[in-house]
């Protein structure tokens, strides 16, 4: 399933190998998003081009593609259209995002200069914006009809996708959300994964448990002791910190978490946040960054992103020596540029798309190029180095 195959001399970063019944994982690696079991603007054939080893979709997103009561398995992979590893999350994040998350519009990092609120009841924080959350589950309240949605139908759902990695159902805070909501949230959280683990029925699907406990140091120990203690096949960690705290957060949880098995960090995929998560010993991630900020024009190179809005007259690469299908076309900043403005969006969004995702891809073989040869601090230093500039 999983192995450790190096570890750097000077970190905790590793390499592994994640095996899974479409094909293996080189560890550390990216997950590229794939939300309705298809990357935005991509064909299946753009996978392999961009270097992604490997997707993840979204079980509340596609709850109501499938059949619950059809034979059929394997949905994710007929829909995504390739025969490559996919995970799929819980659906619990959506009881955040589309709950609490929405209402007061913070995400699950929490900005910098962003006061924490810590004063919300329990029965506040629980049920906001058409959102219920409730020991049993979650339910929302859609176009005026409700559906709920708990750890049974969730594991029920991810084992019709057919999705290689799967995730239990658990409850992603707010990180305004004060200690004694985290804890009940745990509570929930533990009460949840004792569920997945017992209605899991696929030997071939590999489940991941999730450490939360928002911003809390007793909370999150308690949590990674005990999510740890079960039989999951890896672990993920929820996000709920504020900007600076990732890497504090995961001083508090790795030490807990077994060595034999793969670590997931969730939702999480800036460079600097990799680079800190890596080096802390995760190996995996996901994140919307590649993608979305691709169709808002956002371009990612090894000295920094910028605003092709900003090069309608620069005749020049995307990014010099860059090897991506997008870049291998010769589309200079100028194309893109009036692709974006004049002519066909759609098509430009698509270069910029796989553009992005080759970088980020690119850039995580090359981290585990640097942890082969006990290098992975250098190449840490000289890439955020040049990226700043």
């Amino acid at each position: 399933m999983f192995k450790t195959t190096k570890k750097d001399k000077y970190t905790n970063a590793r390499l592994g190998v994640l095996s899974t019944p479409h094909g293996n994982i080189n560890t550390p690696s990216y997950v590229i998003v794939a939300t309705h079991a298809k990357v935005k603007l991509l064909e299946p054939a753009d996978l392999k081009r961009t270097k992604t080893q490997v997707v993840i979709s979204n079980t509340y997103h596609l709850w109501d593609r499938i059949n619950l009561d059809s034979k059929e398995k394997n949905l994710v992979h007929k829909m995504l259209g390739r025969k490559i590893p996919v995970m799929t999350d819980s659906g619990g994040f959506q009881a955040f995002s589309l709950g609490f998350g929405n209402k007061f519009r913070v995400g699950k990092v929490l900005k910098k200069n962003t006061r924490p609120v810590r004063s919300r009841s329990l029965e506040a924080t629980a049920s906001s914006n058409g959102v219920e959350i409730t020991d049993k589950g979650v339910c929302f309240l859609l176009d005026g009809k409700k559906r709920f949605l708990g750890p049974e139908l969730s594991m029920k759902i991810q084992e019709k996708l057919g999705a290689d990695i799967i995730f239990a159902f658990d409850e992603c805070t707010s990180p305004l959300d004060d200690f004694d909501y985290n804890k009940k949230a745990l509570e929930r959280t533990h009460k949840w994964a004792l569920k997945c683990l017992a209605v899991k029925t696929r030997k071939d699907q590999l489940l991941f448990g999730i450490v939360q406990g928002g911003r809390f140091k007793s909370l999150r120990t308690k949590a990674a002791k005990y999510i740890s203690s079960l039989p999951f096949d890896g672990i993920g960690i929820g996000g709920s910190f504020g900007k600076d705290e990732m890497v504090e957060t995961l001083k508090w949880v790795i030490p807990y978490l077994p060595e034999e098995k793969p670590r997931h960090l969730l939702g999480i995929g800036k460079v600097e946040d990799i680079f800190n998560a890596v080096e802390q010993g995760i190996d995996l991630f996901d994140c919307v960054i590649p993608t979305r900020e691709a169709r808002h024009g956002r371009i990612y190179t090894k000295n920094g992103h910028f605003d092709i809005s900003k090069h309608k007259n620069k005749n020049i690469p995307l990014e010099k020596g860059c090897g991506c299908p997008t870049c291998s076309k010769k589309i200079t900043r100028a194309k893109l540029n009036e692709l974006f403005k004049n002519t066909d969006k759609t098509k430009a969004q698509r270069y910029a798309t796989i553009h992005n995702i080759w970088f980020f891809n690119n850039l995580l073989e090359e981290i585990r190029g640097s942890i082969k040869n006990n290098k992975f601090k250098q190449f840490k230093n000289r890439f955020l180095k040049q990226f700043e500039s």
